[in-house]
């Protein structure tokens, strides 16, 4: 709605002036035709009241109708101006989304670009190169916590590529290539040593382990921004040397047909979902002390080909040990086994303590064979008239005691 000008404004008045005259004029002579002496005076009066109250009942009413237009005028145009501020406003927004949409797009280039360069760096035949891959893979993560499980399977993935140990060193009459391909194996383990300790940092959240001959001592950190949680990994079929997670806390585990060269060291371990080591090789010493497993364990078929213990091992859900074979001497003091145990057609070598553990559910020992001392002093069973358990509290004599 547009203003009216001063012109028209003026016209109009002018109008009404031109009429309130005329109707005066009119109603003066009109009404005192005819009339003399006081009743002139006041039909004069009364003509005159009556012009110009016309007058000004009609300039009123224009002058309202200037104030209506004016209003009129100013709400519309504070409705523009809120009209123009919401456009505004939504082509602010645009723009943020539009900024953040490419922002987002590149962020996601740079993640992808990262990623491709690392993997193509652990692809290298060259040690150096493959170190630079591992470190970049874990920069990447420790910055991206969507990235994380991702980098994990990388690393696994890397783990389970074959791998022959180095082995002795070549003699003095080996040729050149021998002497290169024992290098390259050499080289190779430091690479792989390097991929297990990044899982093994990332992987605990808040305590180191401190070890000596007497004692072994939890020292309390506060939580570290490195620990990523709630990691699954994979290492089934990997060559792992010296392997560690000692305090470490990760969701599934699976470690089916590994092969764990030198120790072993799972203590403090925590497995919230399940684990499984189905025909994995223990060719050193294996230590789950205070380890918990929080779901599904399996170590069916797996080898202990040395020491194993599983002091104060907390097996949480179903636990196998079917047809495992332990050459060495295993040690189960005070382990705690909440749901069905299965030791069926295991093999025991070496001296075997079970002292003071808890079968809080049924324990299967049929067909398992034991060939030296078994300790299970202070052991509970939820049932100790089971058949099933038969081979562990009251074995057959040895073959090697029978000849004799």
């Amino acid at each position: 709605m547009h203003p009216l000008s001063g012109r028209a404004v003026a016209t109009v008045a002018s109008v009404i002036a031109v009429i309130t005259v005329s109707l005066v004029v009119l109603l003066w002579w009109a009404g005192t035709r005819g009339l003399s002496g006081a009743e002139l005076v006041t039909a004069r009066f009364d003509a005159l009241r009556t012009g110009l109250s016309i007058g000004l009942g009609a300039g009123g009413l224009f002058a309202l109708f200037l104030a209506w237009r004016r209003q009129k005028s100013t709400e519309i145009g504070l409705q523009q101006k809120q009209e123009d501020q919401a456009a505004v406003a939504r082509a602010y927004a645009l723009q943020e989304h539009t900024s953040a949409a490419t922002e987002h797009d590149a962020a996601a280039r740079r993640i992808t670009d990262g990623y491709t360069r690392a993997v193509e760096q652990l692809g290298s035949d060259k040690a150096p190169v493959r170190l630079g891959g591992l470190y970049a893979l874990e920069r990447l993560a420790q910055d991206h916590v969507e990235q994380r499980q991702t980098i994990v399977n990388v690393l696994c993935a890397y783990l389970r590529m074959p791998y022959s140990l180095p082995g002795a060193p070549p003699g003095d009459t080996a040729d050149e290539a021998q002497v290169l391909l024992h290098q390259q194996r050499i080289q190779e383990r430091e690479v792989r040593l390097a991929a297990q300790s990044l899982l093994r940092e990332h992987l605990r959240p808040t305590f180191d382990i401190f070890s000596s001959e007497d004692f072994e001592i939890a020292l309390l950190d506060q939580p570290r921004d490195a620990f990523w949680a709630d990691i699954d990994i994979n290492l089934s079929g990997a060559a792992l040397i010296n392997f560690s997670l000692g305090g470490c806390r990760m969701r599934t585990a699976g470690f089916e047909s590994a092969t764990f060269t030198g120790k072993a060291d799972l203590t403090d371990a925590t497995f919230t979902g399940s684990a499984n080591f189905k025909s994995a090789v223990f060719a050193g010493f294996a230590d789950f002390d205070r380890t918990t497993f929080a779901s599904s364990t399996s170590f069916e078929s797996a080898t202990f080909k040395r020491f194993v213990m599983f002091w104060s091992t907390v097996f949480s859900g179903r636990t196998t040990f079917e047809s495992a074979t332990f050459s060495g001497n295993s040690d189960f003091l005070e382990a705690s086994f909440a749901g069905k145990v299965d030791f069926s057609s295991a093999t025991f070598t070496g001296d075997v303590n079970f002292g003071s553990a808890k079968f809080n559910a049924d324990a299967d020992f049929r067909k398992a064979t034991f060939a030296d001392e078994i300790n299970v002093e202070g052991t509970t069973f939820s049932d100790p008239s089971s058949p099933s358990l038969a081979p562990l509290l009251s074995p057959p004599p040895s073959p090697a005691a029978t000849i004799g």
